[in-house]
């Protein structure tokens, strides 16, 4: 029960990384509020939650949207009382659209940028102050190894992972004197729904090849990302500010 008495806000919770961690979470003693943008999905991950014994909420939101945002932490609050733990998980990656700059039309680089990057901008911005209210806590945002390698025909989702980086050091540093620790975690070829899609959808990607020189030999579980995300959630975590932590079987060491 390493979240025993905490409260959670965890985007793009539906599935994939979110979801095994709104799993863990809960399983670790959190009330947890799921955000997603897809119902189903969302309310999927609520039930299974349910019938394990733990307590959680689900808010449909779309990141990218200011009054959207707001309900999420006021149905939070509303709902549990307080706000501890703020996980910026949601994000979107497409294949058939992103590609190089010279390409991308201005609606996918918006587009793009509304999810990854304005999103966790207004998570953190409607998010921060609830958490400061309850007495500090944890802010886990999401990078990717694109955001800290050059990664071919994907610039604007490239560039929006490489942002979240530079802005959890700042938001670090602002908001370490207000109990607020804020950390990142950069993952790389796990095995998400997304990544699976988008790799199908490449047909320049050769997944024995790239299997072949990662040095794990295999694609990460969710669960493995997630369990990164409660250490910093945790308590025990006190001391990390500011830490991008890379956990994706060593591709981007080679």
């Amino acid at each position: 029960m390493r979240l025993k008495d905490k409260v959670a806000v965890i985007t793009g919770a539906g599935g994939g990384i979110g979801q095994a961690a709104a799993f863990l979470f809960a399983r670790e003693g959190a009330r947890v509020a799921v955000v997603d943008n897809n119902i189903e999905k969302g309310k999927g991950t609520v039930n299974k939650i349910a019938k394990e014994g733990g307590r959680a909420i689900f808010v449909k939101s779309d990141v990218s949207r200011t009054d959207e945002v707001k309900e999420i932490f006021k149905i939070t609050r509303k709902e549990y009382g307080a706000l501890h733990i703020l996980y910026n998980n949601a994000a979107i990656f497409l294949p058939n659209l992103d590609g190089p700059i010279t390409e991308i039309t201005e609606e996918t680089w918006e587009q793009i940028l509304d999810v990854n990057l304005k999103g966790t901008f207004l998570c953190c911005k409607y998010g921060i102050p609830e958490i400061i209210r309850n007495g500090g806590g944890s802010v886990i945002n999401t990078s990717s190894s694109a955001g800290i390698i050059g990664v071919p025909k994907c610039d604007a989702y490239t560039a929006t992972k490489g942002a979240i980086i530079s802005l959890t050091r700042s938001l670090a540093v602002e908001y370490a004197p207000e109990k607020v620790r804020v950390n990142c975690i950069v993952p790389c070829a796990v095995d998400t729904p997304m990544n699976v899609k988008s790799a199908k959808e490449n047909p320049d990607f050769d997944e024995a090849k790239f299997l072949s020189t990662t040095p794990a030999r295999r694609y990460g579980k969710p669960e493995e990302i997630a369990h990164v995300a409660l250490f910093l959630a945790s308590d025990e975590a006190s001391y990390a500010i500011g830490g991008i932590f890379v956990v994706d079987g060593g591709v981007t060491i080679t």
